[in-house]
């Protein structure tokens, strides 16, 4: 399993968790309404334990098809569109959806209580009554509240990123933890020219391309983007010997994404943007922090030393700078290949630091790890 199937696992499961909850709590109103009245109502299917068993599985199962629908495809159709298009779009789309589920559930629930064909003319006569009852109207503002809290967790997890919401719902960081992580601080070349050159209205656009593109391989080699700091991405992983060497994958990989979208980026800008990277690892302390807004953040020495090995890129004439402790738990081989730049002295630090640069020699395809 890719790490990029992973992912949309993990972001598709908290739907049907979400729905199912919703379904048991308005299952459970639904059977404290309508007990007392010896279900006289019109199209009320009367609860017993098979149709709990099936409305459940079924509500569940709704929740990860609306999941998959929207990660997969309604935010792609709505991602340029203005706030109102995509509200009234997207209502529009799972309303439809939402009414050919009830068309296909609720006769299927109706013949297990009257344990018959679902082409029974008394499925039909109670579908009937169903669509035409405050039933079915209770049934679609049910379905509703789900959509909506789906949708809420949605743009929330996509605003701060699955990984953090997740951590703030199960109070991961909420006492702070001591972690080795792999850091890799990204920062686009001549950036303030190219912003120069085409204007900041362009630029802003030009930057939102670019982090799209490049961020397919972050993807791809589970890394967290841990923050946005203008041109400046900075990326990270745990410490893990399966994946360590991710961090090298998922650079060379951002350098050929970015590479085979070249000639649309001149087209659209008249510039090719490109960056460098400095990648380091160590200790780095992680937790809440915050009061007005909460954010989980790192601190520590590691990051420090990180920024400053990216700052000597350009110094050295290379993109691509790593420490000797980060090359001491990689387990690189062919194709790439490692190069000594020296014993160098960090920008406001005593102590001198090994670092060497990484070549693809042959271009390649990596087994994820």
């Amino acid at each position: 399993m890719t790490p990029k199937l992973k992912r949309n696992i993990k972001r598709v499961i908290p739907f049907g968790l979400i729905w199912l909850i919703f379904g048991i709590i308005f299952l459970i109103i639904e059977y404290a309404a309508t007990k007392d009245f010896g279900y006289t109502i019109n199209g009320v299917i009367k609860l017993d334990y098979k149709i709990v068993l099936f409305a459940l599985p079924v509500v569940t199962i709704v929740g990860l098809i609306l999941g998959i629908i929207e990660l997969l495809f309604i935010n792609q159709l709505f991602l340029k569109k203005s706030f109102l298009t995509k509200v009234i779009g997207k209502s529009i789309i799972y309303s439809l959806f939402l009414f050919i589920i009830i068309c296909i559930a609720y006769p299927v629930a109706a013949s297990i209580e009257l344990k018959t064909n679902i082409f029974d003319e008394q499925i039909l006569n109670k579908f009937s009554e169903f669509i035409n009852s405050i039933s079915f109207i209770s049934t679609s503002f049910q379905m509703a509240v789900s959509l909506v809290f789906t949708l809420f967790y949605n743009e929330i997890s996509e605003k701060v990123g699955p990984n953090s919401f997740s951590n703030f719902i199960t109070g991961k960081y909420h006492k702070p933890k001591i972690e080795n992580r792999i850091f890799m601080f990204l920062d686009m070349k001549s950036s303030t020219a190219i912003a120069e050159k085409i204007g900041h209205h362009q630029y802003f656009k030009l930057l939102n391309e670019y982090y799209n593109v490049i961020s397919e391989a972050v993807i791809t080699y589970s890394g967290e983007v841990y923050q946005y700091v203008g041109d400046e991405m900075v990326v990270s992983w745990k410490v893990s010997k399966n994946i360590n060497n991710n961090c090298i994958y998922c650079f060379f990989k951002m350098k050929h994404d970015l590479e085979n979208r070249k000639s649309k980026f001149i087209d659209k800008y008249k510039v090719h943007p490109t960056f460098k990277a400095g990648i380091h690892f160590g200790e780095v302390t992680t937790g809440e922090i915050g009061r007005i807004k909460k954010d989980v953040v790192f601190t520590g020495d590691t990051l420090n030393t990180t920024a400053r090995i990216q700052g000597l890129c350009n110094e050295l004439s290379v993109d691509l700078l790593i420490s000797s402790q980060l090359l001491n738990i990689l387990n690189l081989d062919h194709p790439y290949s490692i190069k000594f730049k020296g014993n160098n002295e960090l920008k406001g630090r005593k102590e001198v630091v090994d670092l060497y640069t990484i070549e693809e020699q042959v271009k390649s395809d990596n087994t994820l790890d």
